[in-house]
């Protein structure tokens, strides 16, 4: 995924009265989130990352307003991301190929077909890159993750040679690979990402809802994209080229922004002209299949 935007985002205290003003005309809020970077500091081991306390309470305070819709959507699969994070309605994992909501789970058909050739590939590459010190491959069903952030800076050409040769030959068409911070996103070859998904969470909601997506890494370019400039879109980190209209510095400085919005962003918002609905998986430009029933109490 690429960014095609060719200036850095501003502060957000800059655009605050244009955040106040777009509110002032909404009567809901659809408030979407990554996870990693933006709800909880970056860390060397992926398995180590928890939210920060004050994003979480301030997550868990938004998502009881009525007049606010909240969601998760994060590159982690989504049984492991909705372990780390308690409180929004709606989680997609895997870049939004897999969706849970209202008591069940959709997964991207597509995405489905190709999940024997995602573990076919990270199971080739854990012997490929098990001589390259500290070099991690995550398969999370329907994609896979090369983690190299600890891998030695002389190493990194290394993993990244030999990741692209393996998605190559074992993944053929069907496969594709792109970028993070320190990462390999091994995915389906499919047109589909965090922007389509928070769209299809759009089209559940009143036709006068503002949409807030917060994210840090490239991945989250489409969905600032989708929203923008209608939506607002925030960046997590330094003043990078971006398509999202604001930025902070920080997963403290997010959770700072989410307080506020729980606060003052919440009295801003119009009288309501009706409630959000349930999501609908026709409205999907690629549908949904039903994956499961998430049994109660999970």
């Amino acid at each position: 995924m690429t960014d095609d935007s060719d200036s850095p985002p501003r502060p957000l205290r800059e655009e605050l009265p244009r955040i106040r003003e777009r509110f002032a005309d909404a009567s809901r809020l659809l408030c979407c989130l990554d996870f990693d970077g933006t709800l909880a500091p970056i860390v060397d081991q992926p398995d180590d990352a928890v939210p920060l306390r004050e994003a979480e309470a301030a997550l868990v305070t938004l998502a009881n307003e009525p007049k606010v819709s909240t969601a998760i959507v994060s590159g982690r699969a989504l049984a492991d991301v909705r372990d780390r994070i308690d409180g929004p309605s709606v989680y997609a994992g895997n870049h939004g190929l897999e969706l849970a909501h209202n008591g069940s789970v959709e997964v991207h058909p597509d995405a489905r077909t190709r999940a024997i050739q995602i573990e076919r590939v990270c199971a080739v590459l854990e012997t490929v890159l098990d001589p390259v010190p500290n070099a991690r491959i995550e398969n999370k069903r329907l994609t896979g993750t090369v983690h190299f952030r600890t891998v030695p800076p002389a190493a990194r050409p290394v993993v990244r040679r030999l990741t692209r040769a393996v998605v190559e030959r074992f993944g053929g068409d069907d496969l594709e690979l792109s970028t993070g911070k320190r990462i390999l996103e091994i995915e389906p070859a499919i047109r589909w990402g965090k922007g389509d998904a928070v769209e299809v969470l759009e089209s559940a909601q009143p036709s006068d809802s503002v949409t807030i997506y917060v994210g840090d890494d490239v991945t989250d370019e489409s969905a600032f994209r989708a929203i923008e400039p209608d939506g607002i879109g925030v960046l997590v980190g330094d003043a990078e080229p971006s398509a999202a209209s604001c930025r902070v510095q920080s997963p403290e400085a997010v959770a700072t922004f989410l307080e506020w919005l729980g606060t003052t962003g919440v009295e801003l918002l119009g009288e309501a002209d009706g409630n959000a609905a349930p999501i609908d998986p026709d409205r999907f430009d690629r549908p949904f299949a039903a994956d499961r029933s998430e049994p109660e109490g999970e």
